[in-house]
């Protein structure tokens, strides 16, 4: 059972639920103390310690029943119910059917059905490893239940009752068996589209360092609809999760840090040069940051999405300010650090509103300068995002080097291709040789992998 949950551990963080180390050991003691034979405590004991946010419960609803079972009726042994003169004419009747359909008679009469292992190998035979939805679950459940031979099944119910009829059985036991039947029937559609659920969430899960999991997470920002920007929004919780549990593997990694021959030879002078005592330097892997996002109207679509991964990531920052400007600068690190990731999102961008040809990066620099330099220190790390257009106004390149020069690391992102820089009012061909890295942010999933390169950098 411990395995079992380790697996609904991972497929809950795939589905882009937050679950910390510190909760999973939560939820095997509880489930230790509580046990697991009272499924409804079983249940509501793993949601209280491993689910913190109610938009999380849906998730948490959906994969339950697929690691755990939905608790529907199993199958029932229609053999029970006959006499024995009546199993034997059961038997009987099978045998004379035979055919490639009287497998599935079997697992609906035995009350056995198939094993786990055969319903792995019909789901990966009607195309599982290809689901990514419900949807697509849906249409590989159909095609394992023609596959089993479901689509025949009521014809060859009616043989088989009356080949018993012909046999003798009497009406009242063929009845009854035809009753179990049904039953079975649906309770093994049941099993089949859960395991088909189990399996594409398994399959989801094993994938979770992949940050770039859909097609559309490749398509450019500005061309996104709104349905498909909604659907991107979803998706952001799933990268979180991940680039969480990267930046945690890294901590987990970093804690010992890695050897320092100069500083062991120092602190082993004094036993002759002997090395009883190993250095190691220790990294600082959640870095300080400092956020100044362009929000101007051609920047907007990337600048939600940034702000989005930014907001849910705050607890891998040890420390974080974040700016907004267009034609100038504003602080927004209390608007965001005070609501829900997507209230606060849609409120910085009210409260800075857009405009074509406003915006001013070296006057809103100016204003950063005189209110908010002290938020940089020698440990800070710089985020710009921007396209690095500032409508012919000066870029202020001296601020620039200043900043540089101030801040541990200085890092851009920007949507443009390096060949669109330089062009029309685009500063970016001076501003780039001033950053330490630079990258191109154009699709969800570039700018999920600039951050998790941030992250990891630190």
């Amino acid at each position: 059972m411990d395995d079992r949950i380790v697996d609904f551990v991972r497929g809950l963080r795939a589905a882009g639920v937050r679950v910390s180390m510190a909760e999973s050991v939560d939820a095997m003691r509880a489930v230790s103390v509580l046990g697991v034979t009272d499924k409804v405590l079983f249940r509501e004991s793993l949601r209280a310690t491993l689910v913190k946010e109610s938009d999380d419960f849906a998730v948490f609803n959906e994969l339950f029943p697929l690691y755990f079972g939905s608790g529907g009726p199993p199958l029932q042994n229609a053999m029970e119910e006959l006499s024995p003169e009546d199993q034997e004419m059961l038997k009987a009747a099978l045998s004379a059917l035979g055919g490639r359909l009287q497998q599935l008679l079997d697992w609906l009469t035995s009350g056995d059905g198939p094993t786990r292992e055969e319903l792995e190998e019909l789901a990966r035979r009607a195309g599982v490893q290809w689901a990514n939805n419900p949807g697509e679950a849906r249409w590989v459940t159909r095609r394992m239940l023609r596959q089993m031979g479901f689509e025949h099944l009521e014809e060859l119910i009616q043989k088989l009752a009356q080949q018993l009829q012909q046999m003798g059985m009497s009406q009242d036991a063929i009845q009854k068996l035809m009753g179990v039947i049904e039953a079975n029937r649906e309770a093994l559609a049941e099993h089949v589209a859960q395991q088909v659920g189990l399996q594409i969430a398994q399959e989801r899960a094993d994938q979770a360092r992949d940050l770039h999991g859909s097609d559309l997470m490749h398509k450019p920002f500005q061309s996104l609809t709104e349905s498909e920007a909604d659907v991107l929004r979803k998706e952001v919780q799933r990268l979180v999760a991940q680039l969480r549990s990267r930046a945690a593997l890294r901590r987990k990694r970093g804690k010992e840090g890695k050897f320092d021959p100069k500083s062991t030879i120092r602190a082993n002078q004094r036993y002759g040069g002997v090395p009883f005592e190993m250095k190691f330097k220790r990294k600082k892997l959640k870095p300080n940051l400092v956020l100044i996002c362009d929000v101007s109207t051609s920047m907007r679509p990337v600048a939600e999405f940034m702000l989005r991964l930014i907001y849910e990531l705050q607890d891998q920052v040890a420390k974080a300010r974040s700016f907004a400007f267009n034609a100038d600068m504003e602080e927004i690190s209390v608007t965001l650090s005070g609501n829900r990731a997507g209230d606060a999102v849609a409120q910085v961008l009210y409260q800075i509103p857009p405009g074509y040809y406003a915006t001013d990066l070296g006057n809103s620099l100016a204003t950063f300068f005189k209110e908010w330099l002290d938020s940089v220190t020698g440990r800070t790390t710089v985020i710009i995002l921007g396209d690095g257009r500032n409508n012919y106004n000066s870029p202020r390149i001296d601020l620039m080097k200043d900043l540089e020069r101030r801040s541990k690391r200085l890092i851009w992102f920007n949507p443009e291709h390096r060949r669109q820089w330089g062009s029309g009012d685009s500063d970016m061909l001076e501003y780039a040789p001033l950053c330490n890295a630079v990258y191109q942010v154009r699709n969800l999933a570039q700018l999920s992998a600039a951050i998790d390169e941030m992250l990891a950098g630190d």
